[in-house]
């Protein structure tokens, strides 16, 4: 009898915990990954309002075919080493079936082998080192533009409208950094101008005189830099003091109001030149979502949007070829999608079929607009 007794809880609980198992697997987990600590705590924060309305108000319509979207946050602090460590987690312990990430390339880089290894669809908004997709992953797609298209638009710019002859190209030895320094330098020596200095310096550094003082010598029109708003700010700051005047012009990394608090004030800042994609925020497809982000008091400035879109591209992969990677993969590669950005479609690489890259300039109050 007792052995009975025994046998009927006992099927009673498997049940139980199959059925628990299987409304817990209902649920679609996308990581995003990215900095949420560090100086580049700032494009993590954007990454994780834009992908978390994204997923509110996918969830809020019905979900992907019924199931909801769960995030999961990677704090990679763009360092390689410890954006390995967050892809790690989200496969094997999260158990994402995608990520919305990662942002510095640097960390994109090897981050993106882990997600391939483990078949993990992945999106980046924000990467742009044309490495990322030349390496043959099927899985592993951008929402936004590569730098060799970048640099192209910003040498274009540097001859045509700033007529300029004398370039002083500077990096921060960084895969983004200096890659994007390095597009620009090609597309300027493409076009017959040649740099008049070619300088590394090391992220986290503020004291860049020494530079200062060699860009100087060198006389330059325009100060082309590859790198982001916490070394680019005291550069151009300290440029400003001692009297060079040449036109500092940047990318996509710089595309945050805290470029403005880097460089101590918008006396500094005013002038500079940088690349990005044209301003979601004037898109007509992103008005209400815009609206919603506004009214509960953010900006949906720089990679806001770019992350909501990445999960309205998953999202709608996964709701036409279903849970698996491989397909949804290759439907996105087939496929427009219709996000807040306007339509986005994909070629075999992973990469956007149409780049829009353009040229905005820093105002005297700290705001910049699209030229």
């Amino acid at each position: 009898m007792s052995l009975k007794f025994i046998q009927v809880p006992l099927k009673v609980v498997i049940a139980g915990c199959l059925s628990a198992a299987f409304y817990a697997q209902a649920d679609i987990k996308i990581g995003v990954a990215g900095p949420f600590s560090g100086p580049n705590a700032t494009y993590g924060a954007q990454y994780w309002k834009g992908a978390t309305q994204a997923a509110d108000d996918i969830n809020a319509a019905g979900g992907i075919n019924g199931e909801k979207i769960v995030l999961v946050q990677g704090d990679d602090a763009c360092e390689p080493k410890q954006a390995v460590a967050v892809a790690n987690r989200l496969v094997d312990q999260d158990k994402v079936l995608a990520v919305v990430g990662h942002f510095c390339s640097s960390s994109t880089m090897p981050a993106s082998e882990v997600y391939d290894d483990a078949g993990v669809l992945a999106i980046t908004p924000g990467s742009t080192n044309p490495q990322i997709t030349e390496r043959g992953m099927k899985t592993m797609f951008r929402m936004c533009g590569r730098d060799d298209q970048q640099g192209a638009i910003a040498a274009n710019y540097i001859i045509d409208k700033l007529k300029a002859k004398r370039v002083a190209v500077i990096h921060d030895k960084d895969t983004y950094g200096q890659g994007l320094a390095d597009a620009t330098k090609a597309a300027l020596e493409k076009r017959g101008v040649n740099e008049v200095l070619y300088e590394g310096l090391s992220r986290g550094e503020k004291d860049f005189n020494a530079l200062v003082t060699k860009i100087a010598s060198v006389k330059p029109d325009v100060v082309y830099f590859g790198g982001c708003h916490p070394e680019a700010g005291p550069l151009v700051r300290q440029m400003r003091e001692q009297g060079v005047t040449a036109a500092f012009f940047s990318g996509d990394c710089i595309v945050t109001e805290d470029m403005v608090t880097a460089a101590g004030g918008p006396q500094y800042t005013k002038g500079v030149y940088m690349t990005f994609g044209q301003d979601p925020r004037q898109i007509p497809d992103g008005k209400a979502v815009i609206a919603k982000f506004r009214a509960g008091g953010f900006e949906p400035e720089g990679y806001t949007l770019y992350a909501y879109a990445s999960v309205q591209a998953l999202a709608a992969a996964y709701k036409a070829a279903g849970k698996d990677n491989a397909k949804a993969s290759d439907w996105l590669k087939a496929n427009s999608v219709d996000t807040v950005m306007g339509k986005k479609a994909w070629d075999g690489k992973g990469d956007l079929k149409v780049s829009d890259y353009v040229v905005y300039q820093w105002d005297d109050k700290g705001k910049y607009h699209q030229l």
